[in-house]
């Protein structure tokens, strides 16, 4: 056998090609249809390589000499033909830096005890796993609230909301204009922010270096001891897009996403204050796919030096799960490029051939053997044969045989589909900011997002969607639940859950699943999974659909999603915002305590798509929802008349008290409108808590409202205040 890979473009002038559709969801989650380009013929003899033998082994990439190789090979599978000329050094890069430890430790840096009096008690940001805090732009202790808006960091002094106060505004001297990821523990703030990399390269044939800029990561630690006096103690960068973090303890887990580029390949390297401090150590899969990104995952002490990071050559990553021991990175499995011909041709000559008449298959495989021939003559012969077989046959029996082949195609494609519309999960252990590769899995469909995920001990059980196209059958859909052990395999499941829907949302709760699907109506369903062997345990069919669901205890389950109606030819349109209590209690018999409808369509709200603009509070009974609609539609649905300045549209929050037995009943509206001519949005919602007091955030204000009666105590205005913005003295390098 070659020691290189063969490829061969054939022309095929006539092949039937399995169309592929990939299902989306707008933010509206509206369904949407696009269509899958028909790829280019080509044959890639795949078990051919030195790098890639599809043992879906993990293996370390020791050297720059042997990523350029690694990339060479698997340039095959990918849209990208190796050349020996496009394959430049980049000059920037040091090799012998490039390739050092990928761990640094220094002297721990004392965290700072905190002396301040705040409130006894108040609520942070809304996660989905305890004691793994996520990312938001808004953090609050018992005392002041931090938000990072644009380029900007404001400290409040929020309590008492009496008094409060802005103490600090200040510009980031950054080039991103767009921060958003925030952690706060204690008096460390660690903020990220996307910047650019300033490196030199020589181009294709050129002689003289050029500026090349690619994304990096910033992440900066910044000691708030003083709140009027911030200090940068860290600043880090990495390579590439972020794209999530985790806080557990006193470590910051963070994943950043860069592009390979063939033409310069590089691997994503550490910076600190602009110094590079370490290259990841890096990882790529013995898998027959394409790889487009390193996907890096680096933890940081917030309160020390240490600092580890590993950095993994796979697909684009998407939804990500964190436990307090594993972090969890998945993607949709991209199959190399030429698969679908090889499929198309085996298709014919495994499905279609074999049930011909014998003496046309022989003549066929006599064609096939034909040395003598390329591949689009044989092609001819081979129609032109079938087509004679066809003219000399009886009527009948052609269209038997005709079905007969159409049913046996149609199983092969199902199956063909089943194989490769896949997740893929990659499973790293993180221990105190330790980091360690465990293994990678699989399981059919698609994933919805982070709640579509969940650990339970030793069991990883994950909620997908299964969608793919077929010539005959046409569009299927349905939607399973797959249970993972240790080295996620999978040990057990349910397929085939509500066929033609797809999920809406996801909620793992110990031994439950609550999973809500859509097409039409809302299938809300209650699934065991006590066992490595789930079961329906209850099903409850209503109209509309929720996105997100949130426990309210271990018998009730709030959910936020929108009505419907049903209109012609089947088809729906969506609603109001709608929310709903279930009562699961009764397992075999879910019901609905209480639902409540707020607007028509033109209403919306974040927490439809952002769990973290989504408050409720059991021991309060309170439950705050953002909402942003035209004002009579939101006046036809409200006891009290609404008013905005400008532009038909009332911004602010819904606060209801909520109580399992009497459902929801509206305790009153927070305005955020704002009072002149611009037009502000709720893109930006989040409510908190300190004390008894209810603190809500817009883009444009931070208001205080008392929790007994919504009375406002006190209101900051975030936005275009007029005065001047400090700008932080402390020099940050990009």
């Amino acid at each position: 056998m070659s020691s290189k890979m063969i490829v061969l473009i054939a022309v095929v002038i006539s092949v039937i090609v399995t169309a592929g559709i990939m299902y989306t969801i707008d933010f509206n989650q509206q369904p949407q249809v696009s269509q899958i380009p028909t790829p280019e013929i080509i044959y890639v003899d795949k078990s051919v390589s030195k790098y890639f033998g599809g043992t879906h082994d993990i293996k370390k990439i020791s050297s720059q000499e042997e990523l350029e190789d690694i990339l060479k090979a698997s340039a095959l599978f990918g849209e990208n033909f190796y050349d020996n000329r496009i394959i430049i050094r980049n000059i920037a890069v040091d090799e012998v830096v490039m390739f050092e430890t990928a761990t640094s430790e220094g002297v721990p840096v004392p965290s700072v005890v905190k002396t301040e009096s705040g409130g006894l008690d108040y609520s942070t940001t809304n996660v989905q796993v305890a004691n793994v805090d996520e990312p938001d732009y808004l953090k609050n202790d018992s005392k002041y609230v931090y938000i990072v808006s644009r380029n900007t960091l404001s400290i409040i002094d929020a309590y008492p909301a009496e008094s409060a106060k802005l103490v600090l505004k200040i510009a980031l001297d950054i080039e991103s204009q767009y921060i958003q990821n925030m952690f706060l523990n204690d008096d460390r703030l660690v903020i990220f922010y996307n910047g650019q990399s300033d490196d030199e390269i020589i181009p294709q044939f050129d002689f003289v270096p050029r500026r090349s800029y690619s994304p990096v990561t910033h992440a900066l630690i910044i000691d708030i001891t003083d709140k009027e006096n911030p200090n940068i103690l860290k600043d880090y960068s990495i390579d590439g897009h972020f794209r999530d973090a985790r806080m557990i303890g006193d470590y910051a887990y963070f994943v950043t996403n860069s592009n390979i580029n063939y033409q310069y390949p590089r691997l994503p390297v550490i910076l600190e204050s602009s110094v590079r401090i370490m290259t990841p150590d890096a990882f790529y899969f013995d898998n027959i796919e394409q790889f487009s990104n390193f996907n890096t995952l680096t933890a940081i002490d917030i309160f020390g030096d240490t600092i580890n990071s590993e950095t993994f050559l796979m697909g684009f990553t998407g939804a990500f799960y964190v436990s307090e021991d594993n972090f969890y990175l998945t993607y949709q499995q991209s199959m190399p490029f030429g698969f679908y011909e090889n499929s198309s041709r085996d298709r014919f000559f495994d499905v279609v051939v074999p049930l011909l008449p014998n003496d046309i298959q022989d003549e066929i495989k006599a064609i096939q053997n034909d040395s003598s021939m390329n591949a689009s003559t044989k092609w001819i012969k081979i129609s032109e044969l079938m087509q004679k077989s066809y003219n000399e046959m009886d009527k009948n029996d052609k269209e038997k045989l005709f079905e007969k082949i159409r049913e046996a195609l149609n199983e092969y494609d199902v199956k063909t589909q089943e194989e490769t519309r896949k997740t893929i999960i990659h499973k790293i252990s993180i221990n105190e900011g330790e980091i360690e590769y465990v293994t990678m899995g699989s399981v059919p469909g698609r994933l919805l997002n982070q709640f579509s995920m969940d650990q339970s001990g030793d069991r990883f059980r994950v909620a997908t969607t299964t969608e793919y196209y077929t010539q005959y059958q046409g569009t299927v859909r349905a939607n399973a639940v797959y249970v993972l052990d240790e080295q996620l395999n999978i040990v057990g499941g349910l397929d085939q859950i509500a066929p033609d829907e797809s999920i809406f949302s996801a909620r793992f709760i110990g031994d439950r699943l609550y999973l809500v699907t859509f097409q039409q109506i809302d299938p809300f369903f209650v699934i065991d999974l006590s066992t490595d062997t789930p079961k329906i345990l209850g099903e409850l069919k209503i109209t509309g659909f929720s996105n997100y669901l949130h426990p309210y205890d271990e018998e009730h389950i709030i959910g936020i999603g929108r009505d419907v109606k049903e209109i012609e030819e089947g088809r729906v349109q969506q609603l109001g915002i709608k929310i709903a209590l279930f009562n699961v209690a009764d397992v075999k018999n879910p019901k609905v305590i209480d639902d409540v409808i707020i607007g028509d369509s033109s209403t919306y709200s974040e927490a439809l798509n952002n769990h973290k603009a989504f408050f409720f509070d059991k021991t309060r009974g309170v439950l705050s929802i953002p909402i942003s609609g035209d004002v009579e539609s939101l006046n036809e649905n409200s006891s009290s008349k609404m008013f905005a300045p400008d532009y038909n549209r009332w911004n602010g929050f819904y606060v209801f008290d909520l109580d399992s037995s009497d459902g929801f009943n509206l305790k009153g509206t927070i305005t955020h409108s704002a009072d002149d001519s611009r037009y502000y949005g709720m893109g930006n919602a989040r409510t908190f808590y300190i004390d008894d007091v209810l603190y809500t955030a817009s883009e444009r204000y931070l208001k205080m409202n008392s929790f007994n009666d919504l009375e406002e105590i006190n209101s900051i205005k975030l936005e275009n205040t007029g005065k001047f913005i400090e700008y932080l003295e402390e020099e940050i390098l990009r």
